[in-house]
């Protein structure tokens, strides 16, 4: 679970672990199933996305986020097998928010293949998804043009209540990993789904050690015509590829 363990972090992008509400309150399932359906619509529809992120990882041992990243993702359905393409592009990183600054990485998800450029070290590292490619691409869409039937067969998904995130109205949904394997690597997901758009806007990523991921997407925008440019690598005569064991 190597490789899916290096997807999450970018695609959903994962404090001490939060006490499960559903535990504190009776499961709401009609605001749920409306959530859960809102996605499915969008997920029939969807095409592409496009949205500004902040990637943010904590960790419990210092107690403190000491890794920030910034910069722009986009995501895109292939019509030829219905698979789908992410390209992330990091512009600037830093230890916190006031230490940012342009440290270029591009995660490209194509073909079945994770690609990670950094330009700085004028290397490519690519990881193949293999036999697991399905699975790992249902992880890449959490959240984004994923359907709420997919969810709910990944995972033990509860309705945590309304919350407005930078202004919009979203509802709160926990997940427990039903398969033990993605367990061993992360304990729980939270989710901010967007009501109007059916999307994510929010995200939260727990590990074993009690570390997090926190990704906040913003100015998201879906059904934008995007170029086939736009999910390449642009490297150069120097850069070297390697192959990672996944």
């Amino acid at each position: 679970m190597k490789l899916l363990s290096l997807i999450l972090p970018f695609t959903l992008s994962a404090v001490a672990l939060a006490p499960r509400q559903a535990q504190d309150k009776p499961a709401d399932n009609s605001q749920l199933n409306a959530v859960l359906a809102k996605m499915d619509a969008t997920a029939a529809s969807f095409r592409t996305a496009v949205a500004d992120f902040e990637w943010d990882r904590y960790e419990k041992v210092i107690d403190e986020i000491d890794d920030v990243q910034k910069g722009t993702i986009y995501y895109r359905r292939t019509g030829k097998d219905n698979g789908i393409e992410m390209k992330a592009d990091v512009k600037m990183a830093g230890s916190d928010a006031k230490s940012l600054k342009q440290e270029p990485k591009f995660i490209l998800v194509s073909e079945g293949k994770v690609k990670i450029y950094e330009p700085k070290a004028e290397q490519v590292t690519v990881y193949d998804m293999g036999k697991k490619r399905s699975e790992y691409e249902s992880y890449i869409v959490l959240g984004f043009g994923g359907s709420g039937q997919d969810l709910v067969k990944q995972f033990d998904v509860s309705y945590l209540g309304p919350e407005t995130i930078d202004g919009i109205a979203t509802a709160k949904l926990q997940l427990i990993p039903k398969s033990e394997a993605v367990r061993n690597n992360f304990k729980q997901i939270l989710l901010w789904i967007d009501l109007n758009q059916g999307v994510s806007v929010q995200q939260k990523l727990f590990d074993l050690q009690n570390d997090y991921r926190l990704a906040k997407y913003s100015s998201i925008k879906l059904h934008e015509k995007l170029g086939d440019d736009v999910f390449k690598l642009k490297t150069s005569g120097k850069t070297k590829t390697v192959t990672a064991g996944g």
